[in-house]
């Protein structure tokens, strides 16, 4: 059974940072591009950033890009979001997904297997 968990989120003050994980398992990982999403209280789900699974390269979105960075090791199953200067608007819950045919992407429908989440709430 495909199984993605994240782990790494909690309570951090405004300018400090987070590092999460996403370890996957029941799936062949490095064949995987993995993205990571947040759903603010009240508000969709969005895309902050995604890896691919054929050449390691990255997308991210405006409101992240510059303080994000998204990374992967294939031997430990393993992709991680670094959050640096975080924001009170940061504070959401963070899902990562994964997806096998996919490049590049951050559109929910493009991806097959999700996480149960893990809270990131950054205090002003």
């Amino acid at each position: 059974e495909e199984q993605l968990v994240e782990s790494g989120g909690g309570l951090v003050q405004a300018g400090g940072s987070l590092r999460l994980s996403c370890t996957a398992s029941g799936l062949s990982f490095d064949e995987y591009t993995i993205g990571w999403f947040r759903q603010a209280p009240g508000k969709e789900r969005e895309g902050v950033a995604c890896i691919s699974s054929s050449d390691g390269g990255t997308w991210f979105a405006d409101s992240v890009k510059g303080r994000f960075f998204i990374s992967r090791d294939n031997a430990k199953n393993t992709a991680y979001l670094q959050m640096n200067g975080l924001k009170a608007e940061d504070t959401a819950v963070y899902y990562c997904a994964a997806d096998e045919t996919l490049d590049y992407g951050l559109g929910e429908w493009e991806y097959d297997y999700w996480g149960q989440g893990t809270q990131v709430t950054v205090s002003s």
